[in-house]
């Protein structure tokens, strides 16, 4: 494996945002920086064998400074949306910034995805570890405790992206953490309209005009949103108004051990396997690109030009009690694991 360590660019206050590089040499390039602890680049292989580039982003610093639709950030302190803003917790209520329209949405404006990260590169024979850390103080976006937060990301031979969640609190705080990567298997040639969705998922959540999960878990047998079977993204999106933005409950509480979605591409011969400790999985079809952004190699992301499978707790857990729950307390550790996995169908002869 090959590591390199480089300038992204300089922000604001003039530190600098580090770029690092791994190429598997087994036919994925994976290039994060620590500027969000942002995943801004992922090349794999195709079935001939052709690198290309799978994800949205960009290939400088200045371009996530203007601002951009959480392109493979992590997300934090909450990811998804909470109702109005607030949730209570030992009676006192809580009042976060609203930036989704009446709601609150991946951590507020200023949420872990604008922070510079502290890291630390540990380097083996067949796998490479960045930890990145960041401490988030008592009311940051208004949310309560200071939170220790490490997000790790260790890259291997076997072309897999392992994420390890953990963080610490001093005062009973919601923790839901997910990375945000923007997904499209045959290189941004075409929408992922032709891409296969399977999901270990019996029911999803519907939501209310503003996206909010009305607490229901319904089964998605026989309607748009059953990908219980490997189905094609496009026929779901041609019968489900706005597209897909919907929380999707796991079969079990951990699929460490199968696919929790398994994503294939059969024109690039591309296959994506995400594997989880977390309840839920998020599927979005990128339904709010509109060409506006401008990315790798010139690539215009619009409408369903990428597929984002987000691996969480279920949308505003804070006020909905039948939920699994989402409160961190002191002398708790919350921990969550993700596991991403680049392969390919089948090679020519």
């Amino acid at each position: 494996m090959i590591f390199t360590e480089t300038i992204f660019g300089q922000m604001p206050n003039g530190s600098n945002a580090m770029l690092f590089t791994v190429d598997t040499q087994n036919g994925m390039i994976l290039k994060i920086t620590n500027f969000g602890a942002c995943v801004t680049s992922i090349q794999t292989a195709n079935k001939y064998g052709t690198l290309e580039e799978i994800t949205a982003g960009f290939s400088t610093l200045n371009q996530y400074l203007k601002g951009h639709p959480h392109f493979g950030v992590t997300v934090g302190r909450f990811a998804n949306r909470i109702a109005k803003g607030r949730f209570t917790i030992d009676k006192t209520e809580y009042k976060l910034p609203l930036n989704n329209g009446v709601n609150h949405l991946h951590g507020g404006n200023n949420g872990f995805h604008s922070k510079l990260w502290n890291y630390i590169v540990k380097q083996y024979e067949k796998e490479i570890g960045i930890e990145f850390t960041y401490t988030s103080p008592h009311l940051e976006e208004g949310y309560p405790g200071n939170l220790n937060v490490s997000v790790t990301y260790t890259i291997t031979h076997k072309n897999e992206i392992i994420i390890d969640f953990k963080a610490k609190t001093d005062k009973a705080t919601h923790v839901n953490l997910t990375n945000h990567c923007y997904f499209n298997l045959n290189g941004f040639k075409r929408s992922i309209e032709d891409h296969t969705l399977q999901l270990k998922a019996l029911t999803y959540l519907p939501t209310d005009q503003t996206q909010i999960p009305t607490g229901e878990l319904r089964s998605v047998i026989g309607t748009p949103f059953d990908f219980t079977k490997p189905k094609m993204v496009g026929e779901s999106l041609n019968q489900i108004e706005g597209g897909i933005d919907h929380c999707f409950a796991l079969e079990n509480a951990e699929t460490k051990n199968s696919p929790a979605a398994t994503l294939e591409c059969k024109s690039s011969g591309r296959k994506l396997e995400v594997y989880c400790t977390q309840p839920g999985i998020q599927v979005y079809t990128g339904n709010s690109l509109d060409g506006s952004v401008i990315g790798h190699n010139g690539t215009i992301y619009t409408r369903h030009s990428a597929i984002c499978l987000e691996t969480q707790h279920f949308p505003d857990s804070p006020n909905l009690p039948q939920f699994l729950s989402t409160l961190l307390k002191p002398n708790e550790t919350y921990h969550q694991n993700s596991r991403m996995v680049f392969s390919v169908l089948h090679s020519l002869p």
